[in-house]
């Protein structure tokens, strides 16, 4: 998931143009907090705070926000968690994923630099001394309601790290604050993947989107192009589904392109899964698949998207849509859209969203939390 080098004066040329064009849209979006760093995921918390992880500027400071839904206010709930520059370009890779059950919050941790980048176009090679040694994992984090009403922040340190990878947990206190952390599941960082010329080439893990249902947590790695299954009792994981290539339709490139599963959601029976499509990001070939949870078998959602970054059912049968782009190559900003059915023409609500990331939806009022991962805000949209 690369996305701080879309991020560019073209970009922001192209939110001015649409803020015009698309006059009966939300733009320009209402900030709501300022000065994240790197915000990728957001959920409601069980007290009704919104959840934010934060994938950090650097080695090992990412972080888990509380804010006020109503007022932005930001306090910190945990930071020091495992964060690093990513390779090819640097990105920042720490938490992301997020889903809660009761008074426990779990917390997928991205690639960071178990991987850097090989002599081959768009190779990759084992990093041997990562920053961290539970990138590509999945912990579990809990913390009582008090806590989370009152709390000034706890940090977990490298050596608290090493600790969890050694299969102990952590303990965090301060001032009557008491969180405790455990490594759920650790995937491996990267696999083999062979290629001619690069026989230590691999593909990396990237856990990116969580889903909860029962005891089974459902994991999208944007990397791996799979959707794994994590039983929460035992840790134990298997994949569920892998997802094919997606074709490219931009006249240049190669002719199939990652299909990059970068959120999962609950919707029904079954699961919905994004699927943000990789370079050149061709146009309307992104999309959101269905996956049955007992078979892996897949079947085009909604179709015709570029970017798809997450989508959220509407509680009536319809579902928004988010995409990080309108044109990635282009540098057009973000959008938001409803759909009232998979087949029904969109409603665009926001179509001047920088570089947005995730999304949640207060089924209350209606409003929408986006988190913008280029400006570091989350922004609130009128989803009614």
């Amino acid at each position: 998931m690369n996305f701080r080098r879309f991020l560019t004066k073209g970009l922001f040329g192209a939110v001015l143009l649409l803020c015009v064009t698309h006059a009966n849209a939300q733009c320009p979006a209402p900030n709501l907090t300022s000065g994240l760093h790197a915000p990728s995921k957001i959920i409601f918390s069980t007290k009704g705070s919104l959840l934010v992880a934060e994938q950090g500027s650097g080695t090992n400071n990412g972080r888990i926000s509380l804010i006020d839904p109503d007022t932005g206010q930001r306090r910190t709930l945990l930071d020091g968690l495992p964060s690093a520059f990513a390779a090819p370009n640097n990105d920042p890779s720490g938490p992301s994923g997020l889903a809660m059950r009761g008074r426990t919050l779990y917390v997928a941790i991205g690639l960071g630099d178990a991987v850097f980048s090989g002599p081959l176009p768009n190779s990759f090679v084992p990093n041997p001394n990562p920053s961290s040694p539970i990138f590509a994992s999945v912990l579990a984090v809990h913390f009582s309601a008090s806590v989370e009403m009152k709390t000034s922040g706890l940090t977990l340190t490298p050596a608290d790290q090493t600790t969890l990878k050694n299969g102990a947990t952590v303990q965090l206190g301060n001032d009557g604050d008491k969180v405790t952390v455990e490594l759920l599941a650790d995937f491996p960082d990267y696999v083999s993947e062979p290629r001619p010329g690069l026989p230590n080439a691999v593909r990396q893990s990237n856990p990116f989107g969580l889903a909860l249902d029962g005891d089974q947590l459902y994991v999208a790695d944007a990397s791996g192009n799979t959707i794994r299954v994590v039983d929460l009792n035992t840790g134990d994981f298997r994949t569920l589904t892998t997802f094919a290539p997606l074709p490219n339709n931009r006249g240049f490139g190669p002719p199939v392109v990652e299909p990059v599963p970068d959120s999962v959601h609950l919707l029904g029976d079954e699961l919905v899964v994004t699927l943000l499509s990789g370079f050149p990001f061709p146009l309307g070939n992104s999309q959101a698949r269905t996956v049955n949870r007992e078979t892996g078998a897949s079947a085009p959602f909604i179709t015709g998207l570029s970017s798809a970054i997450d989508l959220i059912p509407d509680g009536s049968g319809g579902s928004f849509t988010l995409e990080f782009s309108a044109d990635m190559l282009a540098g057009l900003p973000g959008r938001l859209s409803h759909y009232s059915t998979p087949s029904a023409t969109p409603t665009v609500v926001s179509s001047c969203l920088i570089t947005p990331t995730s999304m949640v939806r207060d089924s209350r009022s209606g409003d929408i939390y986006i988190t913008q991962i280029g400006t570091g805000q989350v922004v609130k949209l009128n989803g009614q």
